[in-house]
């Protein structure tokens, strides 16, 4: 199946590694050219060398107001247009309501959801027809995670706002969706299921809950998102797409 993408260019953001920059190699593999970022100058480097000569990248904060403009910019000079957007970030951190701190929070919220709201916007704005967004979120948009507190405050504003956000550009033929990883064989899932005192046996107990019963490889990820960003999906917008082994249960 040839999902369209040959020349079009996408800027992931967090694509140094895990979900990110899974994403990239699987764009860049049927055709695509893509600008990825991460926040240190040497894991961007190493990301755009394992990606090959259809990849730059750029060292940048979410966070920073001016990140948005410059990404995109970057696309448009190094590869002479700007086709998409996938806005991936790391989690925030982990704790409970009484636990976590209001800098933590506000950390949270200025790179995580005011800085994936500033990109989509200034994305929306450059967009035509065909043109695409897409958010990396969680399953917490539908059901609380134990222990991630912030996220499951966050992320479900996220996918409210891109549903907005869909509504509003949907007439000019800009799609705006969001994908829902569920237990993903990432470094933050290691680091999660490391909360736990045996986190075999969390891992364990986890998977005996979802009905394919394993976690899900960034491989499997990135071709899901990387279909949803090409011109093969040009009837999705606005939904929430899980991609979880079907541990979601409802509709």
């Amino acid at each position: 199946m040839d999902l369209g993408l040959k020349d079009r260019v996408y800027v992931v953001t967090g694509a140094t590694r895990g979900l990110g920059h899974a994403t990239a190699r699987a764009l860049v593999a049927d055709g695509a050219k893509v600008v990825v970022t991460g926040r240190e100058e040497k894991s961007v480097a190493e990301a755009v060398a394992a990606l090959g000569e259809n990849a730059a990248g750029v060292a940048v904060d979410n966070a920073d107001p001016a990140a948005a403009t410059h990404l995109i910019s970057t696309a448009r000079e190094r590869f002479g247009r700007f086709d998409g957007v996938l806005i991936s970030v790391g989690g925030p951190a982990p704790g409970s309501a009484a636990d976590n701190t209001d800098a933590q929070w506000q950390s949270a919220f200025e790179s995580v959801f005011l800085g994936a709201v500033r990109l989509a916007r200034t994305a929306a704005a450059e967009l035509g027809e065909g043109g695409v967004i897409g958010f990396v979120l969680s399953g917490s948009v539908y059901e609380p995670i134990a222990g991630l507190t912030i996220s499951n405050g966050l992320r479900p504003g996220l996918a409210g706002f891109a549903k907005s956000l869909a509504d509003e550009v949907g007439p000019r033929g800009v799609r705006v969706l969001g994908v829902l990883p569920g237990r993903i064989a990432t470094d933050r899932m290691k680091q999660l299921d490391g909360l736990s005192p045996d986190p075999e046996a969390a891992r364990a107990a986890n998977e005996s809950k979802i009905p394919l019963r394993r976690y899900g490889t960034p491989e499997e990820f990135g071709r899901t998102a990387a279909f949803l960003l090409s011109p093969a999906a040009s009837y999705v917008t606005g939904v929430m797409v899980p991609v979880d082994g079907g541990a979601r249960h409802g509709f």
